[in-house]
């Protein structure tokens, strides 16, 4: 399977996770030729060699109107915040203030819309760029009380920003991975100066968009993970984990500007890892005196204790009765106790074990935000295949509480979805 592997020892951001993926490119120049050409306004690419702790990598540098800036989300702004406020920088930890002479203008979401959907890159890749741009617009929200629509990024932050995002999401696409993994994110400590004051690291909008990501602290006094890099890894990594055992074609380094005791920059390895499998424990027993209730009431007694699966097939039994075979699927450490439950809640006399292996996709979950609420999708990729499906709870919640049907609230996440 092709694999994609990130190494976020150090912490990730746009310009960082954009140098690492355009170092596995069959040809780098070209696709920063093809990045040039995308005509992002007053927005040039420069890639340059760079080395950090006796290690060569690239670092991209993304210049707004001749000037490199590093001023990614960080410089987000609420729509009441008046023109001119300095941001904090997300680049490592770089304060910046904006004092280049050109208008400080800000621009919201209708705004970034507007300039993704001109890019002549493929639909797919706008999809990508606008759920990040959706995921940290969102986290923004949450951090301040201000609706996501009403969220305004700095004119510089903002060009630069969607030249990262732009950049992360055509090489993904370019590169073609069925599987991104990435390491547990480390994102510094200490603090962070912002337009809003000083704020611990990680920044509260970073905070808020690795949740449900394995991230730690350390040693190093600084910002490693901004807001722009964050959603980066949410939007395409489907499992955080130790590296899998990978067959190695091509690796990639790419490098941030500042300079730490380690090295700073993110890994990137594409290669070809085996199928994903694990093993699993199946317990199975036949059922042929218990009511449909009373094996409704072990099912979900099962499921409480740990199971993944628990299903029955109807079977036929000794004296030609009819019967249930209830299959259990659990991972060997719940076996003990999930026997303890199968033998208190059901009236068998005997369980069987069967050791199996599994395969399955990778899988991610995102939040699609609608007028009526926010709906989770299930997206897994894997072996050729990629598909997505809304959470049943959520369309039902909404579809209760609005007294709509479900096929109403799918149309309302499909063009929520659309227009991000």
């Amino acid at each position: 399977m092709r694999t994609l592997y990130l190494d976020c020892s150090m912490g990730a951001s746009g310009d960082m996770l954009t140098a690492a993926l355009l170092e596995l490119a069959p040809d780098a120049d070209a696709f920063l030729a093809k990045l040039n050409g995308l005509g992002i306004p007053a927005v040039t690419y420069r890639k340059e060699e760079s080395v950090k702790c006796g290690i060569r990598g690239t670092h991209v540098a993304v210049e707004v109107n001749g000037e490199e800036e590093h001023s990614f989300f960080d410089a987000l702004h609420e729509a009441h915040m008046h023109p001119g406020h300095d941001g904090a920088d997300g680049g490592h930890d770089h304060a910046h203030s904006h004092d280049h002479g050109h208008a400080h203008l800000h621009s919201g979401m209708h705004e970034i819309r507007h300039i993704v959907e001109d890019l002549p890159v493929p639909a797919r890749v706008k999809q990508d760029i606008l759920a990040v741009y959706g995921l940290i617009a969102e986290a923004e929200s949450s951090v301040h009380g201000v609706p996501a629509e009403l969220i305004h990024f700095h004119e510089v932050g903002a060009l630069d920003a969607v030249a990262d995002v732009a950049a992360v999401c055509l090489l993904v696409a370019e590169l073609r991975p069925e599987r991104i993994v990435a390491s547990p994110v480390h994102v510094g400590a200490g603090q962070v100066r912002c337009a809003h004051g000083i704020l611990p690291v990680p920044a509260p909008a970073t905070a808020y968009l690795l949740r449900g990501v394995p991230m730690y602290s350390g040693d190093i006094q600084g910002e490693l993970c901004t807001p722009t890099g964050a959603a980066l890894l949410k939007r395409f990594v489907g499992q955080f984990g130790p590296m899998p055992v990978i067959r190695a074609q091509a690796l990639g380094y790419g490098m941030g500007t500042k300079d730490f005791a380690a090295a700073n920059c993110v890994r990137a390895i594409l290669g070809e890892t085996e199928p994903e499998e694990e093993s699993v424990t199946e317990l199975r027993c036949n059922i042929d005196d218990m009511t449909a209730e009373e094996v409704s009431f072990a099912m979900e007694r099962l499921f409480a204790a740990g199971a993944r699966e628990v299903y029955t097939v109807p079977v036929g039994m000794k004296k030609s009765r009819a019967g249930l075979l209830l299959v259990v699927v659990c991972d060997n450490p719940e076996r003990d106790d999930l026997l303890r439950v199968l033998f208190r809640y059901t009236a068998t006399l005997g369980v069987r074990e069967c050791k199996t292996r599994r395969f399955t996709l990778s899988r991610a979950v995102g939040e699609i935000p609608t007028p009526c609420g926010a709906v989770r999708e299930k997206t897994a990729s894997g072996y050729g295949v990629t598909r997505s499906k809304y959470e049943f709870e959520d369309l039902a919640h909404i579809a209760r509480k609005n007294g709509m049907t479900l096929a109403e609230v799918r149309a309302l996440a499909d063009e929520a979805k659309n227009a991000r």
